[in-house]
C-alpha cells in the first residue's frame, strides 16, 4: 500500500525559508517508476493552486508564475523522497501544503494534472510565514 508522508513545515519569518518533504512508501521507486509529484497549497480563503510539479517521464516541471526562482523540487532517490524548497518566504506563501503521486506517464511542462487524476495524497503540511 502506498503511503505519502509530508515533513518540514511549521512557522518562519518573512524572507526565510522552509524545504517541505514529501516521502513515499509502499511500491513506488521515484528512480524507477513513472510519476508526477504536485505540490499543491491552499491558503485561507482562497482557491487551491498547484504550486509546482515534475515528471518523471520526460524531466519536465512546472512552477506557477508566483513561484517562479523561489521554490525549487528536488529530489533523494535513497530516501524516496520528493522536496520542496521554498525561499524568500513572504506572507502570501501561508498555506497548507498538499503533496500528491501521480502513478503514471505524463508531461507537465505547460501545466500539472488535474487533482482527480492524483492516486496519493499526503496529509497536509501547515506552513506559516509572519512576523
Amino acid at each position: 500500500q502506498v503511503q505519502v508522508v509530508e515533513s518540514g513545515g511549521g512557522f518562519v519569518q518573512p524572507g526565510g525559508s522552509l524545504r517541505l518533504s514529501c516521502t513515499i512508501s509502499g511500491g513506488i521507486r521515484l528512480d524507477q517508476d513513472y510519476y508526477v509529484i504536485v505540490w499543491v497549497r491552499q491558503a485561507p480563503g482562497k482557491e487551491r493552486e498547484d504550486v509546482s510539479c515534475v515528471s518523471s517521464y520526460d524531466g519536465t516541471s512546472y512552477y506557477t508564475n508566483s513561484v517562479k526562482g523561489q521554490f525549487a523540487i528536488s529530489r533523494d532517490n535513497d530516501k524516496n523522497t520528493e522536496y520542496l524548497q521554498m525561499n524568500s518566504l513572504t506572507a502570501e506563501d501561508t498555506a497548507v501544503y498538499f503533496c500528491a503521486v501521480l502513478n503514471g506517464i505524463n508531461t507537465v511542462s505547460q501545466m500539472c494534472p488535474l487533482e482527480t487524476e492524483y492516486d496519493y495524497w499526503g496529509q497536509g503540511s501547515q506552513d506559516t510565514v509572519s512576523s
